[in-house]
This record gives C-alpha cells, structure tokens and sequence, in this order.
C-alpha cells in the first residue's frame, strides 16, 4: 500500500473518530434534555397549580429551543461522519487497494456500526422527547380546563351565596319597615315623634353640609392667597 493511499486513509479514520467522539457527547446530552423536561414540566405543573395562568412557563420554552437547536447539530454531525463513511468505502474499493483486505474491511464496518448505532440513538432519543412535550402539553391543557371549570363553579357559588344574602337582608328590612309602620299606626305619638326625628336629621344635615361647603370654600381662599 503507498504511503500517500495510507495517509488518506488515515486522516479518514481520524476525522471518524473525531466526529464519533463529538455525536457522543451530543447525544448524551440530548438524552439528558429529555429526561430533564420530564422532571422540569412535572414541577411546572405544580407550581401551575397555586400560580396564576398568566405566569410564563420559561423553562419549557427554552428547553424546546434547546432541544431544535441540539437536533441540528446532532444531524449534521451525522451526514458529516456518512460523508467520511462512504469516502473510506471508496477508498477500500478504488484501484490499488486490495479488495479482500481483511483489516480494512473490519474497521469501514465497525464505524458503519457505530453510525447506525449513533442515528438510532438519536432518533429514538428525539421521538422519546417529542412524545413527552405532547403528553405535557397535553395535561397542561387538561389542568387549565380543570381550573377554569373550578373557577366557574366557585364563582357561580359566591353568586348564589350572595343572592341569599341579599334576599335574606331584604326581608329582613321589610320585616322591620312593616313593624314600624304598625307601630305608627297603633301610636300616633310615635309616629310624630319618627316624624319629627326624620326632620330634626335632615336639618342637622343641612346644617353641617352648608358647614362644611363655607369650611372648604375658605380654605381653598386662603390655599390661593
């Protein structure tokens, strides 16, 4: 084998191994992105529970711009290491090279392995996270129509709460009114004692609102002199 052919064909396992190496690390991060969008969107939904529906879920979406950009990178390391593949299935079938060497063969398989073990990976890896976005998604949409239907049902039951009391107030006020005015028609004194009373109230509200009119009026002069 020259020495230029075995040069090539060792920047080539170089360049695999260096790609391998870094799809590697990327994936498991990417599989530990997955796993922390569980456990985060499970704390989110409790936190959910005694916030307001205004409050942002920030966490979540930047996990998801995480998670598309890491998707991209990931894929592109792996059509760069197919690239790298075919060039080294190239190299072991191009004039020169013998075709039946044993080695050669053994280590485009193993790196082909390693690329089919690295896709699936990734695309198992990447489903899984899909499928636990869309089941989050999916309870929090239920926990919102849960707690909007709870707000309803509570606010229909002050409402009627309310409703109760005011009827409740209201025959009160015209159990009184019909006892007063069955006690002024018994007791004629009464009635001009209430009568009169009414009167001296009014007067006395008269007088103090003309009293506080002239006070304001005079403070306001000497404010703006």
């Amino acid at each position: 084998m020259a020495a230029g052919t075995s040069n090539y064909w060792e920047d080539l396992r170089k360049q695999a191994r260096q790609l391998e190496n870094e799809l590697d690390l990327k994936l498991v991060s990417f599989s530990k992105l997955c796993t922390g969008y569980s456990h985060s969107s499970a704390r989110d939904g409790r936190r959910d529970r005694h916030s307001s529906d205004t409050t942002p879920l920030l966490n979540g979406s930047s996990q998801d711009r995480m998670f598309e950009t890491m998707a991209i990178e990931i894929e592109q390391l792996l059509a760069r290491l197919t690239g790298v593949n075919d060039k080294m299935a190239e190299y072991t079938s191009s004039a020169g090279v013998p075709s039946l060497n044993a080695a050669l063969m053994h280590t485009l398989q193993r790196h082909r392995d390693i690329l089919q073990d690295y896709t699936h990976e990734f695309h198992k890896t990447k489903a899984n996270f899909v499928a636990i976005r869309e089941r989050e998604n999916l309870m929090g949409s239920v926990r919102k129509d849960i707690d909007s239907d709870r707000l309803i049902e509570e606010t229909i039951s002050i409402a009627m709460a309310t409703k109760e009391n005011m009827t409740s107030q209201r025959g009160m006020l015209k159990s009184i009114q019909s006892k007063m005015n069955t006690l002024a028609n018994r007791f004629p004194a009464v009635n001009s004692l209430i009568q009169r009373i009414n009167l001296r109230k009014r007067r006395d509200s008269l007088i103090l609102g003309g009293v506080i009119g002239v006070c304001t009026i005079l403070l306001l002069l000497y404010a703006f002199h």
